[in-house]
């Protein structure tokens, strides 16, 4: 469990680092249903899930330790400068975005997952959507353009991970709860 725990925390900060690579890399891309994102949304959509689980196995503590990390390297990252139109350079509204995001999801998280843990990633999930879209995208863009992209994207992720968490329940559990 423990083993679990550690490797979702590496791979939750390490999502900071993959999402603005993806954006740097392939800039704005087609999340299907029509819509566009920077190509970051997915890794990003993930990120939320891999909160969660640090949280069931590792405990609180280890979630705002993973959160301050990643705020750190998401400020260290350049990704790309500045968008022509943003209001900070990327690194700053990803490290934003990241902070707030995080911190809304865990809020909704906490007093859920108690009583359903599916049900606590997957409100939490849309929470911090929505906070991390609506931040980064006026910081970084200047713009909510891509809203719906984003949004939509991060949730596929979340609709991607439910069954792969209900599946490996077992494994995800903690006397924590």
């Amino acid at each position: 469990m423990r083993k679990t725990g550690i490797v979702a925390a590496v791979l939750f900060v390490g999502t900071v680092w993959f999402a603005n690579w993806l954006l740097a890399r392939y800039g704005v891309v087609s999340i299907g249903f029509g819509l566009s994102a920077p190509a970051g949304v997915f890794a990003v959509g993930i990120a939320f899930t891999l909160r969660d689980i640090v949280h069931r196995t590792l405990g609180r503590t280890a979630v705002f330790v993973c959160i301050l990390v990643g705020c750190i390297l998401a400020y260290l990252i350049e990704a790309g400068g500045t968008i022509p139109g943003g209001l900070v350079p990327i690194a700053v509204a990803s490290a934003a975005a990241f902070l707030f995001s995080e911190t809304a999801d865990l809020a909704v998280y906490t007093p859920i997952e108690e009583r359903t843990f599916l049900g606590a990633v997957a409100a939490s999930n849309v929470v911090g959507a929505l906070v991390d879209s609506a931040l980064f995208l006026w910081l970084a863009f200047g713009s909510l353009a891509f809203m719906e992209g984003q949004v939509v994207g991060k949730l596929e992720m979340t609709a991607l991970a439910l069954p792969v968490l209900y599946a490996s329940r077992r494994v995800v559990r903690t006397s924590l709860a």
